[in-house]
């Protein structure tokens, strides 16, 4: 349990530890009628990265907890089967950036089911 949160909370990986502490407070906030889940749909488009029709905090909220969890057991990888040193340091770089490219298509492919379930847009009414 100890790797686990030095890892969450060591560099590079902190980055996105804050962004799923930002999510959590967004979603805790939408639970309790302080803000709703289309808050952000004006905002930004998300469909030229692939993972439009959904609202904007959701997709971006699934690609946060998708990079914490992916960075998180990679750096804990690491640290287990590299030697601390010059290589685990230099490796940890570019292990990050990979497990930002996986969650980022990991979201595009669980976006793709939801846009059915929670469209970005209301349905026009009869």
């Amino acid at each position: 349990m100890h790797m686990i949160a030095e890892a969450a909370t060591g560099l590079p990986t902190l980055l996105f530890t804050a962004a799923l502490v930002v999510a959590a407070c967004f979603w805790l906030l939408v639970a309790v009628g302080a803000a709703t889940p289309h808050a952000f749909d004006s905002d930004a488009d998300l469909e030229a990265w692939g993972m439009g029709g959904v609202p904007v905090a959701l997709a971006l909220s699934l690609l946060a907890l998708f990079t914490w969890l992916l960075a998180t057991g990679a750096t804990v990888l690491l640290a287990v089967h590299v030697p601390d040193g010059s290589a685990a340091r230099s490796l940890r770089l570019p292990v990050v950036f990979a497990a930002l490219l996986a969650a980022w298509r990991l979201t595009r492919f669980f976006v793709r089911p939801l846009h059915r379930l929670l469209p970005d847009e209301p349905e026009p009414s009869r």
